[in-house]
This record gives structure tokens, sequence and C-alpha cells, in this order.
């Protein structure tokens, strides 16, 4: 059964090459694109694709800012002071030790203090868990990356296989009125001959106005849906470009392993789900550390100038200098430590019940599009045999009338099976391919490195 699906989707694709979307003699038209070629402008040129790899440089960015705090931390400041009055101090008269202690003002009226400090961190808890999760939060934003890309990649395949549906649509009701047109003039001849009554003319008549009819919608919503197709791959509104199929790319993409197990580290919100465990981990230690010290080294120059007169401030500098090194312990914080570990607990609770939750998500998508994708492609044998048979009904059907064998209304349910049976078959043919998207999505196996 799969030896003759592959000649009959062979036999059907071969009819249409390649399918414009759009005028071909138009000025602006640039070369065809098939599926896989949508799929890498889309990844090149989308903007949610565009802006995901941003934040993956902004995680970059934001890692660099926490760990520059490993680095020497160097301020130029400077002060300037002007007293008014000077401050009032107490000293012991030098002649007379045991009398009343002399007031005075020393100092002087004008200062200025340039200062260079310099401070390295030697530990710290805070720079620690910065350097600790700095490749988590830069593998958080790719993942995301990662998860938008396959949803443009979905969302990219069913919009080319929605345009390529309608086209082939088109194509199909373009030969339905055909034919139908050339059986209104053969039944009109017939009428004018006297052969048959007018009521065939009429019956003919309105059989082609339907299908006109429903010519008319489908080349009507071409247009939307190639606007669609530009939106999603992130192409210019205003330029056009034209899609192709490739009858062998088809026949591989028709085709799907169903007998491989599902595997949930290959879903990409599973992969987002351990990177959030990890940071959470993470956060646990960070917490849980928090009773170390912190412990740096430090470095002050001075360089002070002193006058009593603004004029004569700077002429004369009194340098000094000093290093040394601070410690800071945590000895009671009010308990905050304590229940920041046990928030964080809690939070990995939540966790672990979002990842049963998200598991039995998967399992449900995944079970929903295998069936699916095995119901739409034993439908498209069935319609494809229906669509071979309504072929041949329809050309007997349609001889047996010309030879006045049978009225016209055999005709015209022979040609109704006709296009009921060839619009099925295309809709089986798209829905297996779109199943197959969802599928491999839901597998976790949709690849979006090019």
């Amino acid at each position: 059964m799969l030896k003759q699906l592959f000649v009959f989707v062979i036999s059907f694709v071969s009819t249409s090459l390649c399918i414009n979307a759009q005028n071909r003699t138009s000025a602006d038209t640039i070369p065809f694109m098939n599926l896989d070629q949508c799929i890498v402008y889309a990844l090149e040129h989308q903007p949610g694709v565009m802006q995901t790899g941003i934040n993956i440089e902004i995680a970059k960015k934001n890692n660099a800012i926490n760990l520059s705090a490993w680095l020497p931390q160097v301020n130029l400041s400077g002060t300037y002071t002007h007293y008014d009055q000077l401050p009032t101090t107490f000293s012991i008269n030098p002649s007379n030790p045991d009398g009343p202690l002399i007031k005075g003002h020393p100092g002087v009226n004008n200062t200025f203090i340039p200062e260079i400090s310099a401070t390295q961190t030697i530990f710290s808890p805070d720079v620690l868990y910065a350097a600790q999760s700095a490749h988590l939060f830069v593998q958080q934003a790719q993942e995301a990356s990662d998860s938008t890309k396959i949803n443009v990649i979905a969302t990219v395949s069913s919009s080319f296989y929605n345009l390529l549906l309608t086209l082939e649509q088109m194509n199909v009701l373009k030969e339905d009125t055909a034919r139908l047109a050339k059986n209104l003039r053969d039944t009109y001849h017939q009428y004018v001959g006297g052969i048959v009554d007018k009521t065939d003319y009429k019956e003919a008549t309105i059989s082609l106005n339907n299908s006109k009819a429903q010519l008319k919608q489908v080349v009507e919503n071409v247009r939307p849906q190639y606007a669609a197709l530009k939106q999603v791959i992130g192409f210019p509104p205003d330029k056009q470009f034209s899609v192709t199929v490739d009858t062998v790319q088809m026949m591989k993409q028709i085709i799907a392993d169903t007998v491989v197990a599902l595997q949930y580290e290959k879903r990409i919100e599973f992969q987002q789900m351990q990177t959030e465990k990890k940071l959470q981990l993470a956060s646990l230690k960070y917490f849980r550390t928090q009773y170390l010290p912190t412990l740096s080294a430090f470095y002050n120059y001075y360089y002070e100038y002193e006058s009593d007169a603004v004029s004569t401030l700077f002429p004369q500098a009194y340098p000094y200098s000093y290093i040394g090194a601070s410690i800071n312990i945590p000895l009671f914080t009010g308990m905050r430590r304590q229940e920041s570990i046990q928030k964080v607990k809690l939070q990995g609770q939540l966790l672990d019940y979002a990842e049963t939750g998200l598991k039995s998500r998967i399992y449900s998508e995944y079970t929903t599009a295998l069936a699916n994708y095995k119901t739409n492609l034993y439908d498209l044998t069935l319609m494809r045999s229906n669509e071979d048979m309504a072929k041949d009904v329809y050309g007997v059907v349609s001889l047996q009338y010309k030879q006045g064998i049978v009225p016209y209304l055999n005709v015209i349910t022979a040609e109704s099976n006709l296009i009921s049976s060839e619009m099925s078959y295309l809709n089986a043919l798209f829905q297996v391919l779109l199943s197959k998207v969802e599928l491999e999505k839901a597998m976790g196996t949709t690849t979006y490195k090019h």
C-alpha cells in the first residue's frame, strides 16, 4: 500500500512542479522559494527570531555586568570644604597643665582633597552565584530562541501548505470549469440540433456558473494566504516571490517513522524546564552560602590641599594613603536567609509539579498528532482511489450521455462526484503534510539549525 501511495503522489504532484503564487511577469518578482527556502528565510528575517537572538546577547551582557564585580573597582572623587567658622577645640595649657583648658580654632579655612580609591573583591557569595549561574542564563536564552524557531518552522510549514492547497484547488477548479464549458458547448449544439431539450442546456449552464463561483472564491483566497506566508517568514509586504514544489522533497515530507518511542528530553519545553530547575538549585545553593563572609581589599590615596585663602590653596599639597582589608560576617539577618531557603524549596516543588504536568501534556499532544497522522495517511490512500474511480465513472457517463443512453442528470452527478473526490484528495494530501509537521513538533524532532 505504501508503494502504491508513492506512485499516486508522484503522479499527482508531477503535474505541478512549479506553482506560481504571483504573476511571473511582475517586475519585482524574485526567484522561486520552496518550503525549505522559506524556512531558512524566516529564520534569518522573522522579527520574533531576531528578537530571541538579541535576548541571547542581552543575557551575555548581563553576565558580564554581574561578573565585573570580580575585577578591581577604581573610583576618583574630590571634596572641597570651606569653613566660615573653624571648629572650636580645647587643649591643655603647657605652661599651666593644671589650669583651665585653652580654647582655640586650629585648622585652615579651605581644604580640597582628591581621592583615588580601589577595592578588590576577594570572596562574595553574590559574585560566586553570578559566576556559577552565568552559563545557565545564556542556555535559558538559547532555549527560548530554539523554541521560537520551532514554532516559526511549524507556522511557516502550515502557511506554505495552505497556500499550495489553495493553488492546487485553483488548478482543479480551472480544469473543472474548462470541462464544464466544453459540456455546455456540446449540450448547446445538441439542444440546437434537437437532440436534447432546453433543460439539459440550462443544467449545464448552472453547473458551469457554480464552478466559476467556486473558482473565483479560491482565486481571491490566494492573496490573503500569500500575505500570511509573507508575514510569518518576515518577507517585505511590497515585494513578491513565487513558491515552487519539489516532488522528491514532498515525498520525503509525507512519510514519518511512527514506531519511534516518544522521548520527552527532545522536546524544547522539557529542556527549558530542566534549565529552570538547574537555576532553582543554583539559587538554593546561593542562599545556603549567604552565611559566608564577604572579604575585600582596599587602597585609598589622598592628595590634600589646605590654605586659609582660596588663592593659595593649590601650591602646596599634603598627600597620604593607606591600604587594608575588610570583612563582613552576617551574624543575624532577621531570618532572611532561612526564609529564602524555604521559599526556593517551595519553588522547586512547583517546578516538580509543573514537570509532571508538562510530561502529561507532551504525551497527549504526541498521541493526538500520531493518531491524526495515521488517519490522514489512510484517508489519502482512500481518496486517491476514489479520485481514480470518479474519473473513470465520469468518462463512461459522459460518453453514454453523448450516445443518448443516460440523461444529463447522470453527467451532473458524475461531475459532482469527480470534483468532490479531487478536492477530497487534495485536502487529504495536505492534511498528511500538516499532520506530519505537528507530529514532528510533538516528538521534538523538528530541525531548526540550517
